[in-house]
């Protein structure tokens, strides 16, 4: 369930030259498996960059973690690194609600703690992450804005696929009043099709800036 992607980026280069020179610095965490081997909870990159590096081996941390604890620790090694990921916040949550670790404060500020974000903002990614994959990709792309998703994600998944053909087929972008209107029509239950195609492409009004002077 890792929700962090490896990718031949520029920055997996540099990882790969680092490791050429000086060898993998901070060793992976893996657990054993039951039916044998191992499995890599933080260090994905690293064991790629090896691997593109023509290493066999690589340094790793073995401890035998629970599927809670193993989750918690791999969003909090990969969350200062990454862009966030809605499913990744979701998941700890889950992990540490399965604990019953709620802490003297509020769980979702704990969740956050690691990256530096407040409950609030957890919140809004634990919505996030009720969107479909095409979705959240969208939002990971900056197609759909954090507000936009957080109101679509209130949609059933039927609804979400209808916002998602018409935005491929239009190529529009959703404002914050659009999504508030998809928001509040899927709540009484009265979206269709036609109706999410005429909110997506009713014209957007022109913003207008009018500036008054201090005496009027």
């Amino acid at each position: 369930g890792h929700p962090f992607k490896v990718v031949d980026d520029e920055k997996m280069q540099e990882t790969v030259e680092s490791i050429k020179n000086y060898g993998v610095l901070m060793p992976g965490i893996a657990r054993p498996r039951a039916e044998g081997g191992y499995e890599i909870i933080a260090g994905h990159r690293r064991r790629h960059g090896c691997e593109l590096a023509g290493l066999s081996t690589m340094p790793m941390f073995v401890r035998d973690y629970t599927d809670d604890e193993a989750t918690i620790i791999m969003v909090d090694t990969n969350i200062q690194r990454e862009d966030i990921l809605p499913r990744a916040y979701s998941m700890k949550y889950e992990a540490m609600k399965h604990q019953g670790k709620k802490g003297t404060g509020n769980s979702l500020d704990e969740v956050g703690e690691a990256a530096g974000e407040s409950g609030k903002t957890v919140q809004r990614y634990i919505w996030l992450a009720r969107l479909s994959d095409e979705l959240l990709e969208m939002v990971d792309k900056k197609k759909i804005g954090l507000v936009q998703g957080v109101d679509i994600s209130f949609l059933t998944e039927q609804a979400q696929e209808w916002v998602q053909v018409i935005m491929e087929e239009t190529g529009t972008n959703i404002s914050t009043v659009q999504s508030a209107k998809l928001k509040e029509y899927g709540k009484k239950g009265e979206l269709t099709m036609p109706m999410v195609r005429l909110i997506l492409t009713e014209e957007k009004p022109r913003e207008r800036k009018v500036t008054l002077k201090a005496e009027k």
